[in-house]
C-alpha cells in the first residue's frame, strides 16, 4: 500500500473540547492530552473547540502545532480559531472517510447528552455513553434514585429543586441525614460548587452556592472512610481495571485537589484484599450496566471497612484525561497503555454505532 493510500484508509477521530460549562478549562487540559497520545499513523485529526458563549471553532493552531509534533502542543488548547457551525463541520469531517467523534466534554452541555444528541441524529458514531446513560450520569440526583431501583449501595441523600429550598426544608435535610453532610450541584462534575457543610449556620450559604450552577442540588451524608475508583471500558461485555485509591490534600477531593495543586495522593492499586478488590470491581460493572453507560466511565466508591463496606458515590461517564487523572492511570496499571486505550474507545465507538443504527434504520 503506498502512502496515498495509507492515508486514505486512516479514520478521522474528530476530537470536540471546550464547552459552555464550568469544566471548560479541565477539558481543554484533557483535549491536550488524548491530542499528544493519538497515534497519527491510525488517524487523521480534526480539533474542534467550543468556547465558553457555545460557539465552534476549527482549532487550526492546535492541528498545526501537532502536525509538527506531539511536543508542539501546549498543556492546554485554547477553543479559538476560525469559526464554524457545527453540523456543516461535522458533516465535512465525515466526508472523507471513516469517522469517529470523541466529545471530549465535561459537565452540562457536553457530557449531559446534549452533543451525544446531536451526534446521533447526525448519524455519526462517537466516544462514550449514549444519551439516556449521559443524561443520567449527569444528574446525580437521577443517577442516585436509578442505583437505589437497583440495590446499588449509597450513601443517604436528598434531591432538592431550587423553589424547594426553605428554611423549614432544610431542617428536614439535617434531620434526615446529620452534620457533617455535602452539598452538589446535581449537574456539574470535577467537585465545582460542592462544599462540606459541619454546621446548620454553613448550610443554606452552601445550598445557594451549588445553586449558581444548577436549579438541582443534591445533599448527602459525609462518609467516613476511604475514596476508591475502578475505570469501566467496554459496550455490552465489560471490563475493569484494578481499583485506585484518592488520598486527598485537602479536606475532601476538591477541584484544587484535582487540578491545581496535585496535592491528592493516588493509590494504584489500592490497598484492598483479594475479596474487596473482586467486590468493588463487579459493583461497579453493576453501576455500569445499570446507568446505560458504554465505552467508558468511572465510577468512584466510598469504603467504610468497618461500616456498609463499598457505597457508590457517583459515575463520570467522560472521565478527565489529564496528566494526573485517574481514569488512563488505572487503565496503564492494568496493562492498557494510552494509545491502546483511545484505541479502544474508537473501536467500541464503531461498535456501538454500527449495533444501534441495525435498529434504528430501516
Amino acid at each position: 500500500m503506498d502512502d496515498s493510500s495509507a492515508e486514505t484508509a486512516r479514520t478521522t477521530l474528530v476530537v470536540v473540547f471546550g464547552g459552555q460549562s464550568a469544566e471548560h478549562d479541565v477539558s481543554c487540559v484533557t483535549a491536550a492530552h488524548v491530542l499528544r497520545a493519538v497515534d497519527r499513523r491510525k488517524y487523521s485529526i480534526v480539533a474542534i473547540g467550543i468556547d465558553r458563549d457555545g460557539q465552534w471553532h476549527l482549532a487550526e493552531g492546535a492541528m498545526a502545532a501537532l502536525d509538527r509534533g506531539p511536543n508542539e502542543l501546549p498543556t492546554r488548547l485554547e477553543a479559538a480559531g476560525r469559526e464554524v457551525s457545527s453540523a456543516p463541520v461535522l458533516s465535512a469531517a465525515a466526508s472523507a472517510g471513516p469517522v469517529v467523534v470523541m466529545p471530549l466534554l465535561h459537565g452540562p452541555l457536553g457530557e449531559d447528552g446534549t452533543i451525544q444528541g446531536l451526534l446521533e441524529l447526525m448519524g455519526l458514531p462517537y466516544v462514550g455513553t449514549g444519551v439516556l446513560g449521559s443524561a443520567l450520569g449527569m444528574d446525580k440526583g437521577m443517577a442516585k434514585n436509578a442505583l437505589a431501583a437497583f440495590g446499588i449501595p449509597q450513601p443517604n441523600f436528598v434531591a432538592l429543586r431550587e423553589h424547594e429550598v426553605t428554611v423549614s426544608r432544610l431542617d428536614e435535610v439535617v434531620d434526615a441525614l446529620g452534620l457533617p453532610m455535602f452539598v452538589k450541584p446535581a449537574n456539574m462534575g470535577s467537585s465545582v460548587g460542592v462544599a462540606k457543610v459541619s454546621t446548620r449556620d454553613e448550610l443554606m450559604p452552601a445550598v445557594r452556592a451549588a445553586l449558581a450552577y444548577d436549579e438541582w442540588i443534591v445533599c448527602e451524608e459525609a462518609i467516613v472512610g476511604r475514596e476508591i475508583e475502578v475505570a469501566v471500558l467496554g459496550n455490552i461485555e465489560t471490563v475493569a481495571s484494578v481499583a485506585g485509591e484518592i488520598v486527598p490534600g485537602n479536606d475532601f477531593y476538591d477541584y484544587e485537589d484535582k487540578y491545581v495543586t496535585d496535592g491528592a495522593s493516588l493509590i494504584i492499586p489500592a490497598d484492598l484484599t483479594t475479596e474487596q478488590s473482586d467486590e468493588v470491581r463487579r459493583l461497579a460493572l453493576r453501576v455500569f450496566a445499570a446507568l446505560r453507560c458504554e465505552g467508558l466511565a468511572r465510577v468512584d466508591f466510598f469504603f467504610e471497612p468497618e461500616g456498609r463496606g463499598f457505597l457508590c458515590n457517583e459515575v463520570n461517564t467522560m472521565p478527565g484525561f489529564t496528566p494526573i487523572s485517574m481514569y488512563p492511570k488505572l487503565w496503564q496499571a492494568s496493562g492498557v497503555s494510552y494509545p491502546e486505550l483511545i484505541d479502544r474507545l474508537v473501536d467500541l465507538a464503531i461498535e456501538r454505532h454500527t449495533r444501534r443504527r441495525r435498529n434504528t434504520v430501516r
